[in-house]
This record gives C-alpha cells, structure tokens and sequence, in this order.
C-alpha cells in the first residue's frame, strides 16, 4: 500500500515516471487492445481469444494498481463520491473480466461480454482523466510526489505482471460487491 510519506515537502523527484503518466498510458493500450479485439471479431477466434486475455490482464494489474496504492493515497483529497464510484465500476468490471475467462470465443454472448466491458471502461476512463473535476486532475492539485508514486506503482506493476504471467490471473476480489445471490435462466427466445 502507498502511504503519506509520498508528500513532497519542497520540490518533487525526478526520478521514476508520473504515476498519473502511467494509469493513463494503461488506458491507451486497453483501447488500442479493445480495437484490435474488433477487428479480430469474425476472422480468427484463437487470435478474438488472446487479445481479450490481454485485455483482461492488463485491467487487472491496472485495477489492483489503482486500488492498492494510487486510491487510498488520495482519499480526502479527491471527491470520495469519485473514488467510490471508481472502486464500483472497478467491481463491475471484475464480474466481467471473470466472465470473459472462464468463457472461449465460441460461447453465447462473449463478444457482448467484451463489447460491454469495453464500454464500461471507456467511462471509467472518462471519470478519471476529466478536465478539473476528474481523478486524476484531482490528485495532481495534492502536494503527493507523483514520480516517486510512479517508481513504486512501476515496480508492483512488473511484479504483478510476472506473477500473473507465470500463475494466470487470480480470481477477482470485489471490494465493493457481496456476491449477491443470482439465478441463471437461459436467454429469451423472440
């Protein structure tokens, strides 16, 4: 977990990337990874497959970054209602991300799955990278050393990166989500 003592007393470092330079750069290669799943959609199921793995890793690296160290670091300094609603449709996502990898490209409603979490992403993004009022604009108004954030998110990205690599993805843990009790009916015939 991030603590405190990123406050920067006089001037901050220059060692390391922009925390905030990071998760935005994660956005972008999510959006370039849901394009290409696009693309991919009627040609090649096994090529369809992979691009939705990688889609699904690297929110949950970026998802567990957020959480773990760049989120409690602002709380109070960044509108809660924001940061809550970010953990929510972090949640979100995870049900789909699960949804996604225990499914194959031949199975009802798995382009949905993914068409939908790219949605939900995409105004996830939004939230965080708007002008003034969003997250991320938010948090640079602190006084948090952004570059020595960015080292530390930097190096807890490659561990999990590894890790997940080698091991596959973990199930996801909601934060915000009980797990409620749902029921499964198959879909409606018109």
């Amino acid at each position: 977990m991030a603590s405190r003592n990123l406050k920067s007393t006089k001037h901050k470092s220059t060692s390391g990337p922009d925390a905030i330079a990071m998760l935005k750069a994660d956005h972008r290669k999510v959006e370039s990874l849901f394009k290409a799943f696009e693309k991919a959609k009627a040609k090649d199921p096994t090529r369809k497959q992979k691009i939705a793995e990688d889609v699904c890793m690297e929110l949950s690296i970026h998802a567990l970054l957020e959480e773990e160290m760049f989120y409690p670091l602002f709380r109070g300094e960044v509108d809660d209602k924001l940061l809550d609603e970010a953990y929510v449709e972090h949640d979100s996502a995870k049900v789909m991300i699960a949804e996604i990898m225990a499914a194959s490209p031949q199975d009802d409603f798995y382009d949905a799955k993914v068409t939908v979490l790219s949605e939900e992403i995409k105004h996830h993004v939004k939230e965080e990278e708007r002008a003034i009022k969003g997250i991320f604009a938010q948090a640079k108004r602190s006084d948090v050393d952004m570059n020595e954030l960015g080292q530390r998110m930097a190096e807890r990205k490659k561990e999990l990166k590894m890790r997940f690599t080698s091991e596959g993805l973990p199930p996801p843990e909601t934060r915000t989500l009980s797990g409620a009790k749902l029921c499964y009916g198959q879909p409606l015939a018109a």
